[in-house]
C-alpha cells in the first residue's frame, strides 16, 4: 500500500504545483503581456510542419486604448453579451448549450438510423470570452471533463486577479482571426489593411462574427450567413456598455 499512497501523494502534489503555476501566469499579466499562447504556438507549430519556412505569424500587440471600441463592442455582442456582469461563467449558457448539443446528436443519429446522410452536429460550447482565453491561453485544444474543469477555474481565476479591461485586452489581442492572424491589430490590417483604432462599426462586427470560425469565413468572405450576421451585431452594438 505505501507504494501506491506514495504514487497518489506525487500525483496530487503535481496537481498543486500545476495550479500555483497557471495562478502565477495569471498573476504576472498584471504587468506582463503574454507574447504567446498555448493556443497559438500548437497552431503555428502545425503550420511550420505542414508549410516549412514559409509559415506565417502576424500579430502585433498594441494596448487596450489603441483597439477600436467598435472592436470591442462587436466582439462583446457577438461572443459574450453579458461580459460586464457575469463572473467569468455563464452556468445557464452552459446548459442551453448542453441541451442544444444534445438535440443536435439525436437529430444526427435518427438521420443515420434512417440510412440517410448526416450532417455532423454543430456543437456548441457556451463559453464566455473569459473562458476562450483562459482556454486559449493555458490549455490544450482536447475536449474532455478534465480540460473542461481546468477552464472554468482558470476563468473564476482570471476574473478574481484580472480586471474586465485587461481580460479583454489579452483577448482581443491574441484571439485567432485566420490562417496564422492572430490579435486585433494583425487582423485589421490582413482583411482591412488599416490600423485596429482606425475599424469602422460594419467592419468591426465583420470581425467578430469571424470568431467562431475564421479559417472558415477567412476562405468564405462572400458567405451569405456572414453579411447576415454582421448586420444583425452591428446594429446591437449601439447597447453594449464597455468596461
Amino acid at each position: 500500500m505505501r507504494p501506491l499512497l506514495r504514487w497518489i501523494g506525487c500525483l496530487l502534489l503535481a496537481g498543486v504545483a500545476l495550479q500555483l503555476f497557471f495562478v502565477l501566469r495569471i498573476a504576472a499579466m498584471l504587468l506582463i503581456d503574454p507574447q504567446s499562447t498555448t493556443f497559438q504556438r500548437s497552431e503555428m507549430w502545425q503550420i511550420a510542419s505542414r508549410d516549412g519556412a514559409e509559415a506565417g505569424w502576424r500579430q502585433q500587440w498594441v494596448p487596450y486604448a489603441q483597439i477600436s471600441d467598435q472592436l470591442k463592442r462587436a466582439v462583446i455582442a457577438s461572443e459574450d453579451a453579458g461580459f460586464g456582469e457575469h463572473g467569468g461563467v455563464e452556468w445557464e449558457a452552459i446548459e442551453r448549450a448542453r441541451e442544444r448539443n444534445a438535440k443536435a446528436e439525436a437529430r444526427a443519429a435518427r438521420a443515420e438510423a434512417q440510412g440517410r446522410t448526416a450532417r455532423e452536429p454543430r456543437l456548441r460550447g457556451g463559453s464566455t470570452i473569459t473562458q476562450q482565453l483562459a482556454k486559449n491561453l493555458l490549455l490544450s485544444g482536447e475536449r474532455t471533463l478534465l480540460r473542461k474543469g481546468q477552464e472554468l477555474m482558470l476563468s473564476l481565476v482570471l476574473e478574481a486577479l484580472l480586471s474586465k479591461q485587461r481580460i479583454l485586452e489579452i483577448y482581443l489581442n491574441n484571439v485567432e482571426w485566420g490562417e496564422g492572424v492572430f490579435g486585433a491589430e494583425a487582423a485589421a490590417q490582413h482583411y482591412f489593411r488599416k490600423s485596429a483604432d482606425r475599424l469602422s462599426a460594419h467592419e468591426a462586427a465583420r470581425l467578430a462574427v469571424m470568431l467562431p470560425s475564421p479559417k472558415f469565413y477567412e476562405k468564405r468572405p462572400r458567405s451569405p450567413y456572414l453579411n447576415g450576421r454582421t448586420a444583425t451585431i452591428a446594429a446591437r452594438m449601439g447597447g453594449v456598455a464597455l468596461p
